[in-house]
């Protein structure tokens, strides 16, 4: 299969970009502010005032591992292994011409060691990116459809969507870990002298945060993510010059994924081309992904790029 990568499009410039800039670093500021309070109220209906203090120096822990290290904690949680020019002088170069178009800074290339197909870019700028493949993806797809998955990820560090993003995977990851937290708290006793203060509304509320927080991360999740994605979808066909070939590798990715699911990191998952996700897995229901068919859809409509 081979196609026609010759024709490029000029990308958006100027305000539009700086917007979108500000947007995300306004989101940034919003999403640790909500792990700052879920925290706090946390600690609080664990350990009443004396929790509450212990979880405000955690929170200020939290948002500086997440502002600064997020990237680094999603590539060593897939096990990510960096990749050398003479490991795949071939992909170096693929991925120096898209940079190139894109007007972006070489990132830093990773490759994780799971036959799911799939790939994922993260860093808190163009600076700081890093793109990671797996290498399942390195299997089923040729040059021209990987090329496509490289400049959708390309796509989302030249709109600044690896920031936002990541930490949003880190704060979904942190607010499962507190919900399990407070269910092995429940099972030794944790928060009894809140209870003997509030009686059963305090179990409830507990039971509540349970419950109620793993599922607002997804949902969070969600709003981030959808419109990201199809934003990335067409920057990335603008950056290779070939929206079928991107389609094609969608395709593809979604049968791969399909056959060989990725449920170990779900609070990862975002941040992947592709959801990894199976069928089984509750954060499927609450998929970030818009459909591939609908992205496909889009991409073939832009044969005329």
């Amino acid at each position: 299969m081979s196609f026609d990568t010759t024709e490029t499009r000029p990308f958006p410039t100027g305000p539009r970009s700086a917007h979108r800039g500000f947007a995300n670093w306004l989101k940034t500021g919003i999403l640790m502010a909500a792990m700052t309070a879920l925290i706090l109220v946390v600690g609080q209906l664990v350990g009443g005032a004396r929790g509450m203090l212990f979880a405000g120096a955690f929170a200020v822990v939290s948002n500086f591992v997440a502002f600064w290290f997020s990237d680094k904690l999603a590539l060593a949680v897939h096990g990510a292994k960096p990749i050398d020019r003479t490991q795949a002088a071939w992909l170096y170069e693929m991925v120096e011409r898209l940079t190139r178009r894109a007007g972006l800074p070489m990132p830093k290339l990773y490759v994780i060691p799971s036959p799911a197909p799939n790939a994922f870019a993260t860093g808190r700028s163009p600076s700081k990116a890093a793109v990671a493949v797996t290498e399942g993806i390195l299997q089923i797809l040729d040059r021209a459809e990987l090329e496509g998955v490289l400049a959708h990820e390309l796509a989302h560090v030249r709109n600044r969507d690896t920031l936002i993003s990541t930490i949003a995977a880190t704060i979904a990851g942190a607010i499962s870990g507190i919900a399990h937290m407070m269910q092995w708290a429940m099972i030794f006793g944790g928060g009894r002298s809140r209870d003997e203060e509030e009686g059963a509304g305090g179990v409830i509320g507990m039971l509540a945060l349970i419950i109620l927080a793993p599922l607002a991360a997804m949902i969070l999740q969600l709003a981030l993510s959808r419109s990201r994605e199809f934003g990335a979808d067409a920057t990335g066909a603008s950056i290779c010059g070939n929206p079928m070939a991107l389609a094609s590798a969608l395709e593809k990715l979604e049968r791969g994924t399909q056959r060989i699911p990725d449920d170990r990191h779900p609070a990862t998952a975002p941040l992947f081309i592709v959801n990894p996700l199976s069928g089984k897995s509750v954060s499927r229901l609450f998929s970030t992904h818009p459909p591939t068919e609908e992205r496909v859809k889009r991409l073939r409509a832009m044969r005329s790029y």
